[in-house]
């Protein structure tokens, strides 16, 4: 039986997103893999006329393409991608699901508007924290529209009615250190999906872009024997 995997990005990001966890996969297993970029994302972007129809659609049909590739599909999303493979499996057949920073309550204002006050300030002073993504943020900050932030709230409010319709397996990652999305999100999640195998993964010391986070080459593993095997309950 041939295996496929959906690779999801998030909002405003990128393929660079989960691109670790797409090496760590690659070097492991013979799967086909798709990794589509959402309109008006990428390492530019250009978020002025784009909606959450485009992403989702965009989503769809990098899934059509994988299914003439293979007979089985785990769809791997990260945060906002989280939502988006969600509702894709809602709608295909999938095999299994892997949320990392999935934004299932949507960007909490608190450490959204903390981590916009650490950006801002280090935008200035160009004094980056190590280890860290807020150069980017800071490009992002400009460059996103307040449009596409309504786009990207109107996935979560579209998805979050059918969360107790998902019965496949999952997968949750989350970091304790999220600076974007709360931990309580993957909380919820793993509490209202309908799902009877769930798997809940925590990182210690895992910010939001969680495939960049200094533990995840053990996390990695076990996400890989989620997909490879059979998961057992745990939490």
């Amino acid at each position: 039986m041939k295996t496929g995997v959906l690779f999801i990005h998030g909002f405003t990001g990128g393929t660079y997103e989960v691109q670790p966890l797409i090496t760590f996969v690659k070097a492991r297993t013979d799967w086909s893999v798709e990794v589509p970029t959402l309109p008006g994302h990428g390492v530019t972007l250009n978020l002025s006329n784009v909606s959450a129809e485009s992403w989702m659609m965009e989503a769809e049909l990098a899934m059509r393409r994988l299914q003439k590739r293979v007979d089985r599909v785990i769809i791997v999303g990260f945060s906002m991608g989280g939502l988006i493979a969600l509702y894709l499996s809602l709608r295909y057949p999938v095999s299994k699901l892997v949320l990392l920073s999935a934004a299932a309550k949507y960007i909490s204002p608190r450490f959204l508007l903390e981590d916009v006050r650490i950006m801002l300030q280090e935008s200035i002073t160009k004094n980056y924290s190590p280890n860290s993504f807020h150069h980017l943020y800071d490009y992002k900050l400009t460059h996103t529209p307040l449009r596409a932030m309504f786009e990207f709230l109107r996935i979560v409010r579209m998805v979050e009615p059918y969360y107790s319709q998902i019965k496949i397996p999952v997968c949750l990652v989350q970091g304790e250190k999220d600076e974007i999305v709360p931990f309580s999100s993957a909380e919820h999640l793993y509490k209202t999906l309908g799902s009877e195998k769930k798997v809940f993964i925590k990182s210690p010391r895992g910010k939001h872009h969680i495939c960049y986070s200094d533990d995840c080459n053990d996390w990695f593993s076990k996400v890989l024997d989620f997909m490879r095997n059979d998961c057992q309950k745990q939490i």
